[in-house]
């Protein structure tokens, strides 16, 4: 039986740090895993301020910017393998997304793994989802794969972090979508209250839920589209974002609404499954108030597991696709992205 161990890199749309899993990987029958170490290290106040703005910079110096987080990014990794006396085969890293635009053929990640690379002194697989855009797919999820091969005991995996995506199996294939923001816009208006975020969902539950916003943000078109799709900042800026701001309401009562329209579109969503146990990972399901929200509004069973497998889901599966794509093995699923055939990226 063959052993692998990676760390897996992942960062997200709500720049809430960047999360390094080592983990081991192994095949008999079906594909074991277990996370040895993980920890998040919060991004410098530079690099929040560069990664929040970085998708309105010229490209000259996007590439720029590229090279100087991938030095960040293998420092970091450098660090975290002496602290914990770690011997990693690889790295496999998902980097931080600066452009999503599937229709316009462009899904951008940067922190240049050469330079992950030359740092480490070890092999780094990189760049999941230019290869799948470019083969008509929508380049996301990428996590759906992982779901298949790890955790097919659960009728669906829900992620809540910068964005809310659902992964399941219907008619023998494995189908996934990107379902609304949710740390990314919880966490926005959060700000406006001089905290980062709603400790529990606290603000929220304290809040009234504006009927005509909630309207407004239900009715996005994106919402009424088909699978496969995808959500990316530039969709958040320019139409969920527009329709946010278009009523002057109190901090409070926007995110009492946000948590409504985020609890609705995923209940939605997950009841058109007829699914009896939904596993629930990523930031968002430390919003209490959302949690409670969404069983309200679900009749599938909301699952949610221990801390290590909430927060470092992600960095899990990009440690999994890695093997995958050092095995030559399917990590991209067609029926998920839309892309022409399974493939293997990275």
């Amino acid at each position: 039986m063959v052993v692998y161990n990676v760390i897996g890199l992942m960062s997200g749309t709500s720049l809430d740090g960047v999360d390094l899993a080592f983990c081991q990987f192994s095949k008999d029958d079906k594909w074991k895993y277990n996370i040895l170490n993980a920890r998040t290290y919060d991004y410098p106040q530079k690099w929040t301020d560069i990664l929040g703005n970085i998708h309105e910079l010229p490209r000259k110096l996007i590439d720029e910017i590229h090279i100087e987080l991938g030095q960040y990014y293998g420092q970091l990794i450098a660090n975290f393998i002496e602290e914990y006396q770690l011997v990693p085969d690889f790295i496999s890293s998902h980097g931080h997304t600066v452009f999503h635009q599937p229709s316009k053929n462009i899904s951008l990640q940067i922190g240049s793994g050469g330079m992950i690379s030359s740092i480490t002194k070890l092999p780094v697989i990189n760049d999941f989802r230019k290869k799948d855009v470019s083969m008509g797919g929508q380049g996301a999820p990428l996590v759906p794969i992982g779901d298949h091969l790890l955790f097919n005991e659960y009728s669906a995996c829900l992620n809540l972090g910068g964005f809310a995506n659902v992964s399941y199996v219907r008619e023998g294939k494995r189908l996934a979508y990107d379902i609304c923001p949710v740390n990314m816009a919880l966490n926005e208006i959060s700000r406006r209250t001089g905290v980062e975020y709603d400790q529990d969902g606290l603000m929220a539950r304290s809040g009234d839920v504006d009927i005509a916003l909630l309207e407004r943000l239900n009715d996005l078109k994106f919402y009424q589209e088909k699978g496969p799709k995808s959500l990316g900042k530039e969709w958040y800026t320019h139409e969920f974002q527009k329709a946010l701001n278009k009523k002057r309401i109190s901090p409070i009562d926007v995110l009492s609404t946000l948590v409504e329209h985020i609890a609705q579109q995923i209940a939605d969503n997950l009841n058109e499954l007829d699914g009896d146990r939904v596993l629930v990972t990523g930031g968002g399901t430390y919003n209490g108030y959302l949690m409670e929200r969404l069983q309200h509004l679900t009749r599938a069973l909301v699952i949610i597991p221990g801390k290590q497998l909430i927060e470092f889901k992600e960095a899990l599966i990009f440690g999994f696709l890695g093997v995958l794509r050092m095995r030559s093995e399917t990590n991209v699923l067609a029926s998920v992205t839309g892309a022409s055939k399974d493939h293997c990226s990275g």
